[in-house]
């Protein structure tokens, strides 16, 4: 019985621990993300654009990013989006994902500082900036799925 007990105690502790850094990083507005592909699941580390002010800004005057970081633009219910590069010096690929957690569309090796529009092509309820080349670099295609904080 006292193992029982102990066990169930340790398992509270990593819960209420996963739960606290997971808080943490939702707080300072990170997270994780994994694009499920042909080649196996991929993780990035990425930045949430949620407000209309961080959606507004995004990357702009970066002009570099760790490989595995990006920036995720959630919207509160599907829509279709436009997007541009406008004042982003650097070269980025978008990924424009459906309710479903499918990706619908990818533009790659977007062009710096440009103000042509980018559309989804449909309604999606996320766009995913990463480093240009990434869709290449890890074999990333439409219809491969997106999750979420794993």
């Amino acid at each position: 019985m006292l193992s029982f007990i102990k066990k169930l105690t340790l398992f509270c502790l990593i819960i209420a621990t996963y739960c606290a850094f997971s808080l943490d990083a939702h707080a300072q507005g990170k997270g994780v993300l994994t694009i499920v592909t042909r080649e196996g699941p991929v993780s990035f580390t990425v930045e949430y654009a949620i407000t209309p002010e961080e959606k507004a800004k995004g990357l702009m005057f970066r002009k570099t990013m760790d490989k595995k970081h990006g920036m995720l633009f959630i919207y509160q219910k599907p829509t279709t989006v436009t997007m541009w590069m406008k004042d982003t010096p650097m070269s980025l690929d978008m990924f424009f994902i459906k309710r479903n957690g499918l990706i619908r569309y990818i533009e790659e090796k977007t062009q710096p500082n440009s103000t042509r529009h980018i559309n989804s092509g449909g309604q999606v309820m996320a766009v995913l900036e990463l480093r240009a080349g990434s869709a290449e670099d890890y074999g990333i295609k439409v219809g491969d799925q997106v999750i979420l904080g794993k």
